[in-house]
């Protein structure tokens, strides 16, 4: 059975522009995603024309600058573009919002001659991107990453591998963390990797629970040679800058967490209104309508937590706490939302002939990516008690 289009959500945005790019986020959705989306995630397909798509609609560099193409909207708007498209598809919400993590060291930490001479590719010119963090052996504790770049003349030579690479080997630039210097987190250095780099190649994707469509590999990188005028920030800024995109990227995480949430909710209302037992819609059954109440109730206040933190990025303000707080909260709505609309719909959410499955399988790897539910929490516990071990 194909999608149910997700009945619209009643946003609150600050502009009418805002309003009409909404509007066409949507249209493109339902034109271009939802139809295929069901068919395609089942076969582990990724949809680049769906990149190249949003590309040219100016859907890809939205909170960056207008100077350099992008779409300079606040991150207000810039979110709930993303749970508009990940309530579609979550491989195209996921997608864009790594793409964006990945622009965003050059975006604001580059050098004006290098925000000249690649964002506006970056942001408007088809290319894809990934993020480089993780390593098979640093996951959580990120800052104790073994990739290692040596100084050679007016050239960096980067050897190591990075893991759980959300578009690895099918990106066009990689923003990869390196040790440059000491043990720990000052050691480390950004640097802006052309995904076609001699020496720069990918493991075979890995077989993933649910998000299928999205490749995930290991990147390895033997002996990549790249200038220093790709190196971006300072020598030994790295962990900082990676630190910084993971304040927004984490919101981005919670947003598409929510857009899941309400897909399951409206498969769950949509299907309780049509199924009939005794004599009636099962939604009429108080037990059933109570489950849909605290749904709603959860992704709505989801929502609101990741927009606060988003108003609160806008307006120059701290916002890390919040993140951590939104990234927590949305994302285990997700995994409970979607998994009371897998029961909702009893035997049938079991089977893929209904995507509350895949909803469901989906929403698990939210809790995972950008930080662990367990590393948001200690984040959060810094911001309430300070470091641990004072």
């Amino acid at each position: 059975m194909p999608d149910r289009a997700p009945q619209p959500v009643d946003r609150q945005l600050p502009t009418d522009e805002a309003r009409d790019l909404i509007s066409l986020v949507r249209d493109i959705a339902q034109r271009e995603i939802a139809p295929s989306a069901a068919e395609e995630e089942d076969a582990g397909r990724f949809p680049r024309e769906v990149f190249t798509l949003l590309s040219d609609s100016g859907l890809l560099g939205l909170p960056y600058d207008a100077e350099y193409g992008g779409g300079e909207q606040p991150y207000e708007v810039y979110l709930q573009v993303l749970e508009e498209l990940a309530a579609t598809r979550l491989t195209v919400g996921l997608g864009v919002s790594v793409h964006t993590l990945a622009s965003y060291a050059l975006a604001a930490y580059g050098t004006k001659e290098q925000q000249v001479e690649h964002l506006p590719a970056m942001v408007g010119g088809g290319l894809l991107g990934g993020y480089c963090l993780s390593e098979p052996a640093s996951g959580s504790d990120a800052a104790s990453l073994r990739t290692r770049a040596v100084r050679d003349g007016d050239d960096w030579v980067i050897t190591g591998t990075k893991a759980w690479i959300t578009h690895g080997g099918i990106a066009d630039f990689y923003t990869v963390m390196a040790r440059t210097g000491v043990e720990g987190p000052r050691g480390i250095t950004a640097f802006l990797v052309p995904g076609d780099a001699e020496g720069l190649s990918a493991a075979v994707p890995e077989k993933k629970m649910g998000l299928k469509g999205s490749p995930t590999a290991q990147v390895h990188l033997d002996g990549v040679r790249v200038p220093d005028s790709r190196r971006l920030g300072d020598e030994g800024q790295g962990f900082a800058i990676a630190l910084s995109a993971l304040d927004s990227g984490r919101l981005g995480i919670a947003a598409c967490a929510i857009g899941v949430a309400q897909a399951a909710l409206d498969e769950a209302v949509s299907y309780a209104a049509e199924r009939r037992q005794f004599g009636k819609p099962i939604s009429d059954f108080q037990g059933l309508r109570f489950m849909l109440a605290d749904m709603a109730t959860q992704i709505e206040a989801g929502r609101a937590l990741y927009l606060t933190a988003a108003r609160l990025r806008d307006a120059g303000l701290p916002f890390a706490k919040q993140a951590a707080m939104a990234k927590l909260y949305c994302t285990d709505t997700a995994m409970r939302v979607t998994t009371d609309a897998v029961q909702v719909l009893g035997g049938y959410g079991y089977t893929a002939d209904f995507p509350a499955e895949r909803y469901m399988r989906e929403a698990k790897v939210l809790q995972i990516v950008e930080g662990t539910n367990q590393i948001q929490r200690m984040v959060i516990a810094r911001h309430l008690a300070g470091p641990e071990g004072r």
